[in-house]
C-alpha cells in the first residue's frame, strides 16, 4: 500500500494538486500514523445497534495508546485533502471519516439511548461502541459552539483515547480557540489539555488557498440581491422543472417535519429564511443534503451579529451541502467573501465562503450519487 507522501507525490505529478511546502511539512507525520496502524490486532465480531454506523469488532488497545494529529489552518490550505490521503494510506480496514458536526449528532442520539437503559456513565458505553467498530477515527472541522457537546467531548476522548483509537482531526482554529467564550467554558479546559496530550497540534501554515482559481462553469451565484438576479435564479429554475409545479418536499427528522417549500426530483428550492430562521440543526441539514443533489437558495442577506442566529445555522447548512457534495444556486446580497465581513463569527465564516467558492465549480457534486 502507498504512503502518504507517495500518494501526495502521485497526484502532484498527475495534475491533482500544487506541491505545497507547507502540506509537504505534514506528510512525515502523516506517514508515521499510518505506518503505526496495522491490522496486527484484528477486530473481533461485537454486536449492538451502533455495528452498522461504525463497521466490526472491538480491536485491542494499541500500547500505552494511540497518537494522533489535530490540523489547523485557514481555509482551503489542504486541510481535508490531507485527511483523505491518511485514510487511503492507512493500511486498515477499521477506519472512518466524518464531518465532526455528524459525529456528534451520532454520539447524542447514543447518548439518549445509553439514559433511557439507565447506564450511569452514559458517555463510556457509546464510545466503546465508536471504539468497536475504528481504531482510525478522521474529524473533518472540528468547531465545538453547543453546550451540550462541550460538556461531554472530554469524557468521549478520553475513552477513545484509552480504547487505543487513533485519531486525526481538522480545524480552522487553534485547539486554545475551541468553544470560546462558550456557557461554563472552564469545565471544557480539560479537554484542551487532553488534546495538547495526546495529540500532535500542526498549524498548516500555506499561503495559498486552494479553492480559489478553479474553473468556473455557468453561473451559480447571484449577487447583489436585485430584479435582474432575481430573474436569472427564477429562471433557471423554469428551465430546470421546465415549468412543471414543484410541491414541498416534507423530510422527517427524529420525529419533526423539515419542509423545503418546492422540490422537483432531487432539485429543492427555499429562501434562506426558509432554511436559517427556523430553528434547525445539523440533522436537519443533513437530512437535506441526502435527499437533493441540487439545492436553490433565494435571498441569502448580508450577515452580521445582528442576523447572528441564522448565519450560524447557515454555515451550518453549508457545511452539510459541501460535505454531501450538493450543488448550490443561490441569489445573495454580496459575493461569499464580502457576505459578513465584521463581528462575531465573522471568523468561522471565512471557511464557509470558501467553499461556497468551491462549490461554484463546474464539476462539483459531479458523481453525488455514486458516492
Amino acid at each position: 500500500m502507498a504512503t502518504v507522501s507517495e500518494l501526495y507525490d502521485a497526484r502532484v505529478r498527475d495534475g491533482q494538486l500544487k506541491d505545497d511546502a507547507a502540506q509537504r511539512a505534514v506528510l512525515p507525520l502523516l506517514d508515521a500514523i499510518a505506518t503505526d496502524l496495522t491490522d496486527a490486532a484484528a477486530p473481533k465480531a461485537s454486536s449492538g445497534g451502533w455495528r452498522g454506523l461504525f463497521g466490526g469488532g472491538r480491536p485491542e488497545p494499541a500500547p500505552g495508546g494511540a497518537r494522533g494529529l489535530y490540523l489547523w489552518g485557514g481555509v482551503g490550505r489542504g486541510k481535508s485533502m490531507l485527511m483523505d490521503l491518511i485514510m487511503e494510506a492507512a493500511p486498515i480496514r477499521a477506519k472512518r471519516r466524518v464531518h465532526f458536526h455528524e459525529f456528534m449528532q451520532e454520539i447524542q442520539a447514543g447518548l439518549n439511548e445509553a439514559r433511557k437503559r439507565g447506564d450511569q456513565d452514559a458517555v463510556r458505553p457509546v464510545a466503546e461502541q465508536v471504539a468497536a467498530g475504528a481504531r482510525l477515527l478522521c474529524f473533518d472541522e472540528m468547531q465545538i459552539t453547543d453546550i451540550a457537546d462541550a460538556m461531554i467531548v472530554g469524557r468521549l476522548f478520553e475513552v477513545l483515547f484509552e480504547r487505543g483509537v487513533c485519531i486525526v482531526t481538522t480545524s480552522n482554529r487553534v485547539p486554545e480557540d475551541l468553544y470560546k467564550n462558550g456557557l461554563n467554558r472552564q469545565l471544557f479546559l480539560p479537554f484542551i489539555a487532553l488534546i495538547r496530550d495526546r495529540l500532535e497540534v500542526v498549524a498548516l501554515d500555506s499561503p495559498r488557498d486552494h479553492r480559489q482559481g478553479r474553473a468556473g462553469g455557468d453561473q451559480v451565484w447571484f449577487s447583489p440581491l436585485n430584479r435582474d438576479t432575481r430573474l436569472a435564479v427564477d429562471k433557471i429554475w423554469t428551465d430546470l422543472t421546465g415549468g412543471e409545479a414543484a410541491p414541498p418536499l416534507v423530510l422527517e427528522v427524529k420525529g419533526r417535519k423539515v419542509e423545503i417549500p418546492h422540490h422537483f426530483g432531487r432539485a429543492g428550492r427555499a429562501s434562506f429564511w426558509d432554511l436559517c430562521s427556523r430553528a434547525l440543526g445539523p440533522a436537519d441539514y443533513l437530512a437535506i443534503a441526502n435527499a437533493l443533489d441540487l439545492l436553490v437558495i433565494d435571498e441569502i442577506p448580508q450577515l452580521s451579529s445582528s442576523n447572528f442566529n441564522e448565519a450560524k445555522r447557515f454555515v451550518t447548512l453549508i457545511d452539510a451541502l459541501y460535505e454531501a457534495k450538493v450543488r448550490v444556486i443561490a441569489s445573495a446580497a454580496a459575493e461569499p467573501e464580502r457576505l459578513y465581513v465584521e463581528g462575531e463569527g465573522s471568523f468561522e465564516f471565512e471557511r464557509t465562503a470558501s467553499r461556497l467558492r468551491e462549490m461554484q465549480d463546474a464539476g462539483w457534486g459531479a458523481g453525488k450519487s455514486g458516492d
